[in-house]
């Protein structure tokens, strides 16, 4: 039978470390066990909130309702094909964990995408993506429950509506389904992506002219722990802030103002502004605001040193966003999922 906890303190389960508490709370570790908590949220006239690794969230409230903490965990190739090959991962595997899987199985596609943190269930929802790749690129189709039917769903990638960071699970559907299991369509042969960031210049440094997939994660984990700080030692969400997306016209109007302004081009018409860069140019790289502070290697990343609450996070936030906006004109807008 499934254990459900009353009044459970929910610190431990986000990286970030912010204080909380959930009336309801359950572990779950199959389909049976996310039924029950749906009948039993059903029957009490809870809502439903669900939590992954918590890498990508800031709970700023006391969860009203039943919080579940996935666990949901396994492995399986569906299909090979001569060229692709479709691997279905529960969604509360780690997903760094299943990177390692398919580089271990020689599956290709998802390695610039090592280390970063939380579940796969998470990955859909927020479409990740690290060093020119996104989930999106390599996504087949996902399986969730309706929380109001309980009847199972497949989702394709058109049903998504992939963008970037996002997804339709983060606006029209959000609090709507529980993803179950995702599909990717990975490759049989390599085809590394190895030109965004320093990826490439890094092989190049230690003397590997062809690269295998493991050369390839360990030099992105080099890479990320140089910049990143370990969220199990310095408490953050990850990359607080999207890069916010400028129209060509605009940005050729900024580059007059600031001919070093970074970007990196997303379509004819638009290109990405890193947030990170207009954060330090405001100076608030490394500032810090009693236990919150923007982190000094990386200004993307907001570190709690212990002990913030989620007023002071969110004091920070706006500090942020209207010193980026009073310089640059520009809005940034929040990646992590605020609660």
């Amino acid at each position: 039978m499934l254990k459900i906890e009353k009044d459970h303190s929910l610190i431990k389960y986000t990286t970030l470390k912010i204080s909380s508490q959930a009336d309801y709370f359950a572990v779950i570790k199959n389909k049976s066990e996310l039924l029950e908590a749906i009948k039993f949220a059903k029957d009490n006239q809870q809502a439903i909130f669900v939590l992954g690794g918590g890498s990508n969230v800031l709970l700023t409230n006391r969860i009203k309702g039943l919080l579940i903490k996935n666990e949901i965990k396994g492995i399986q190739v569906v299909k090979k094909n001569k060229d692709t090959i479709l691997v279905e991962a529960s969604s509360g595997e780690i997903w760094s964990k299943f990177v390692s899987y398919t580089v271990e199985n020689k599956l290709y596609g998802l390695e610039n995408l090592f280390l970063i943190y939380g579940t796969v269930g998470a990955a859909p929802v927020q479409n990740i993506g690290a060093y020119g790749v996104e989930l999106k690129d390599y996504f087949y189709q996902l399986q969730a429950i309706d929380f109001k039917s309980g009847k199972e769903k497949t989702f394709s990638i058109t049903d998504c509506r992939f963008g970037y960071r996002d997804s339709i699970f983060k606006n029209k559907f959000k609090g709507k389904y529980f993803i179950y299991s995702v599909t990717l369509k990975l490759l049989s042969k390599p085809n590394f992506k190895l030109n965004y960031g320093s990826i490439g210049a890094a092989l190049i440094n230690k003397g590997i002219k062809k690269p295998t997939a493991i050369d390839v994660i360990k030099t992105i984990e080099e890479i990320r722990n140089s910049k990143l700080p370990n969220p199990f030692v310095l408490p953050n969400a990850g990359s607080f802030f999207k890069n916010p997306e400028v129209n060509l016209q605009i940005f050729k109007k900024l580059l007059q103002q600031y001919p070093d302004m970074p970007s990196f081009p997303v379509s004819r018409t638009k290109v990405k502004i890193p947030a990170g860069w207009l954060i330090e140019q405001v100076g608030l790289k490394g500032k810090k605001f009693g236990p919150v502070r923007m982190y000094e290697k990386q200004a993307l990343i907001l570190v709690n040193e212990g002990g913030a609450s989620a007023k002071q996070v969110l004091n920070l936030v706006a500090k942020v966003k209207l010193a980026v906006k009073k310089k640059f004109g520009l809005d940034l807008s929040e990646e992590v999922n605020i609660i």
